[in-house]
């Protein structure tokens, strides 16, 4: 089966998501460090979390797109691990700004 040029355009812009999601991915890493040491950067530890996830996200989709069999269940259990991670990041932060330090 030949590829068309949406397909090429399609695999090239998943692997540049995914290339700059892994970016993002280490700069969360390496970003934990300096969360974990301030309170004030206390909801920036699930925030970089969910960041963290984000990036396995995006590298399953980049599978998928070129044909590696992945459930389903994966990404829809991730997507909502994520948005777990953004609430309670939120609750955080709103509970910090009040004046409520652990």
């Amino acid at each position: 089966m030949a590829l068309g040029v949406y397909d090429y355009i399609y695999g090239i812009a998943q692997l540049a998501a995914g290339f700059l999601a892994i970016i993002a991915g280490f700069l969360a890493l390496s970003l934990f460090n300096a969360a974990r040491k301030k309170t004030a950067l206390a909801a920036w530890r699930f925030l970089l979390a969910a960041l963290v996830i984000f990036v396995v996200v995006e590298v399953v989709g980049a599978l998928r797109t070129f044909g590696f069999s992945i459930a389903p269940f994966w990404t829809h259990v991730l997507t909502s691990l994520i948005l777990v991670l953004l609430i309670v990041s939120l609750v955080v932060q709103i509970h910090l700004n009040k004046g409520w330090k652990e």
